[in-house]
């Protein structure tokens, strides 16, 4: 049986060294198109309610307001991402999501207070050293009212997770991914990203780019360890919650400043916060790593799926349980010094129906040209779900 590691996924048979390419300029012109509208959209309601303009010329109806609309622009790479997976490297979006085709959320659920404890920890230690080295955090401010807090916090987590998810799968899905494609070590896409996402958020300081860096790193290594998006989805969306549920606190939703910003006090305590989170992360995937009872369920539904769209029920193998850490587990197909996926669905995906720590842990099925879809059920618009299903 041969192992194929997330960065890898996107070299199926049907990969071709322009696909990558072509992929990233149909999200980077999405992302245009989508932002125009976007703010097209809201410089016309502005128009209409009379809001003023910013010092850019782009309308502005507060600082609430103007945070949720900046993460919504962000979240609209969301789609394009997966369709690019889908249209363009002709291989099943959910392997954005991990080795197994789609999003693990036990493993997510399971990250999120390790995360939530580690931002803490990050802000709290960066406070202690700041007190100690005169930086003024802020903290002696009277918070708002608290009606303002509450409305705050209901429209950061409804934006929030979409944004850091869409990030998380523009840098560590797709762009780790793309890169993948031609270097079979994952230490050249994991560093490239990183430094990608460092950038996308501008340059403040020093210690505020570095900072990026090392998480892009640790986030993008604990993406090809653990085979999938989740660790570094719980961490992002965590730092962002918190962080922006702080500001909101003391009513300073503003966007002067952002992570790159970040002063050598946090940053020092972070970089070592973040080092410990991957580290129990890993601890928490290997527990689960226990072979699991095989979900017969699961096989038979897949199995009733193939068959209606033209699969061989007939070929499916035993269940098999449980997967190598961070790689999708495939039936052996000959040799190659590149692990490549050999047995593709209709679209040139690969086959990965192995789960990792997943609620309901599926079968793999031997032969079948086949993969199970990710439904993306909170991160992506129903109708794009639609459309990747119907292809």
């Amino acid at each position: 049986m041969s192992s194929i590691e997330y960065h890898r996924l996107a070299r199926t048979g049907a990969h071709r060294w322009w696909r990558p390419v072509a992929g990233t300029a149909f999200i980077l012109a999405a992302a245009v198109v989508g932002m125009t509208g976007l703010y097209g959209g809201a410089s016309i309601l502005a128009s209409i309610l009379g809001s003023p303009e910013d010092a850019d010329g782009l309308p502005t109806f507060g600082p609430l307001a103007d945070l949720a609309l900046a993460f919504l622009g962000i979240a609209l790479l969301l789609p394009p991402i997966l369709l690019a997976a889908r249209w363009i490297q002709r291989r099943p979006a959910g392997t954005l999501s991990s080795v197994t085709g789609r999003l693990r959320w036990r493993l997510l659920r399971r990250c999120l207070p390790v995360a939530a404890v580690a931002v803490v920890v990050v802000l709290a230690g960066g406070t202690a050293l700041g007190a100690v080295t005169g930086m003024d955090a802020g903290f002696g401010d009277a918070p708002v009212a608290f009606a303002a807090i509450a409305t705050s916090m209901a429209v950061l987590l409804l934006v929030v997770p979409l944004q850091a998810a869409a990030e998380e799968y523009l840098t560590r899905g797709w762009l780790l991914q793309a890169v993948g494609t031609w270097f079979r070590r994952p230490w050249v896409p994991i560093g490239v990203q990183a430094v990608v996402f460092a950038a996308l958020h501008g340059w403040g300081t020093p210690w505020g780019f570095a900072d990026l860096v090392v998480f892009g790193l640790v986030a993008g290594w604990l993406t090809v360890r653990t085979g999938g998006l989740e660790a570094a989805i719980a961490l992002h969306v965590m730092n962002n919650v918190i962080g922006a549920g702080l500001a909101a606190y003391y009513g300073d939703l503003s966007m002067d400043e952002t992570a790159a910003d970040m002063p050598w006090q946090l940053a020092v305590v972070d970089f070592g916060v973040l080092l410990a989170y991957a580290w129990i992360v890993v601890l928490i995937v290997r527990r689960q790593d226990a072979p699991l009872p095989s979900d017969r369920d699961g096989l038979d539904h897949d199995v009733r799926r193939l068959d209606r769209r033209g699969g061989d029920p007939a070929q499916t193998g035993p269940a098999q349980q449980g997967v190598e850490l961070g790689q999708a587990a495939l039936p052996a197909a000959g040799g190659g010094e590149h692990p490549q996926i050999h047995q593709r669905s209709d679209a040139g995906g690969p086959v990965v129906h192995d789960d990792l720590g997943d609620d309901h842990p599926a079968a793999r099925v031997q032969g079948v040209p086949a993969v199970r879809q990710d439904p993306q059920a909170v991160l992506v618009l129903p109708v794009v779900q639609d459309v990747l299903q119907q292809q």
